[in-house]
């Protein structure tokens, strides 16, 4: 595990996103009332809907991802190994910067980091989107300078068109998921969210632990870097890692079934559209085969249900949360229903749950037709 995350590139991830304007760390909040309901002693939620203004926690991912690849380029082109992260602000390297090309495929939230960090750097940014992404995410990621190409397909039939269209005009790809041969960006990626699980930890310091994690899945990036850190900060008092994906794209759900990773094909047609993958990532798959404590999947309808109870401030305060946001949440509402789930996750009136918010309403219209109400009514 520590050949893949550890806590000295933690250490840096945190020095260098920590300098970055409008840093600070986002709230966690306590759920009594959802808590009180389901007979759990506390959940607490991470809400990165206000991360840096792009409304997730990929925000810390793909930018610092782009920083350390630019970074190393400079160093190549100039011959200077003393360069750090400063000198990325450093006009006096304009020129080669803006020669540079870097692109990813996306759901919509990592390619909106990416775009971001792009721009901040000043090189060029190509992000390529399937067929189910949302204008209103494609949008979001145009505005900040990047070239968006739509193709057919699924999500990991991006990933795979814009790997080639990297290969063929020399692009860098600043990819959330690794594939052979493929694993530094990545693993930068999900150093990133580390800074992200760090934050809960010091705001959870002064009480007591979560006894359980609820994560969303996806190609497991986030899964596997909350998995990590907390297995380097806690050891074995680590909280019990519970990964929950949509039942229509459950890439790591089959694979620890299987034992072996197990790829996904077809549509993947699921409410919750930044966990529509169907192809594991190697690299956070090292971390969790053996981390995770228990895979589970929820259907379209439970999210639906949690966005709703959370917007409506049922669970505790008002807040706002996207579709993939809540999975997590509706996971651990049906498991602590089911009197067989609660046995085998351990799950008591003692238990504390976690939970990551992982995004606000990135698609503000479409937010607004699954919960009825504008995001900034809530609140």
């Amino acid at each position: 595990m520590r050949e893949v995350l550890s806590l000295q590139a933690y250490d840096y991830a945190e020095r260098h996103i920590s300098q970055w304007a409008g840093y600070s760390p986002t709230p966690l909040f306590a759920l009594p009332e959802l808590a009180r309901r389901i007979g759990i002693s506390s959940i607490s939620y991470k809400d990165e809907s206000g991360r840096f203004g792009l409304g997730s926690f990929k925000a810390l991912g793909g930018a610092y991802a782009v920083a350390r690849l630019l970074l190393q380029e400079l160093k190549k082109h100039t011959g200077n190994e003393a360069l750090s992260a400063a000198d990325l602000n450093d006009r006096s390297h304009a020129g080669l910067l803006e020669k540079l090309t870097v692109t990813c495929a996306t759901d919509g939230n990592h390619g909106r980091s990416v775009a971001w960090g792009a721009q901040r750097y000043g090189c060029r940014c190509i992000i390529y989107v399937h067929a189910g992404v949302s204008a209103g995410r494609v949008r979001a990621i145009e505005a900040y300078g990047a070239q968006v190409v739509r193709i057919a397909g699924n999500y990991d039939d991006s990933v795979r068109q814009a790997a080639a269209d990297a290969e063929e005009k020399g692009y860098f790809v600043v990819s959330d998921t690794s594939y052979p041969g493929y694993l530094d960006v990545p693993r930068d990626v999900m150093q990133g969210y580390t800074v992200m699980v760090e934050e809960v930890i010091q705001q959870t310091a002064g009480g007591e632990h979560p006894t359980h994690i609820f994560v969303q899945g996806g190609v497991g990036g986030l899964a596997a870097a909350v998995c990590a850190h907390y297995w380097q900060r806690l050891a074995e008092r680590r909280p019990k890692l519970i990964v929950v994906e949509p039942e229509k794209a459950a890439c790591l759900y089959r694979s620890a079934v299987a034992g072996k990773p197990v790829a996904i094909a077809g549509e993947l047609d699921t409410l919750m559209a930044g966990l529509a993958c169907g192809e594991i990532s190697p690299l956070a798959w090292r971390i969790l085969e053996t981390g995770a404590f228990a895979f589970q999947t929820v259907d379209d309808d439970s999210a639906l249900f949690a966005m709703k109870m959370l917007a409506s401030g049922d669970a505790g305060p008002a807040l706002v949360a996207g579709e993939s946001a809540v999975a997590g949440l509706a996971g651990c509402i049906a498991a602590a229903c089911d009197p067989a789930s609660r046995q085998s996750l351990g799950l008591n009136p003692q238990s504390r749950i976690l939970l990551i918010g992982s995004e606000g309403a990135t698609d503000p219209e479409l937010y607004r037709r699954i919960v009825g109400r504008d995001p900034g009514e809530i609140g």
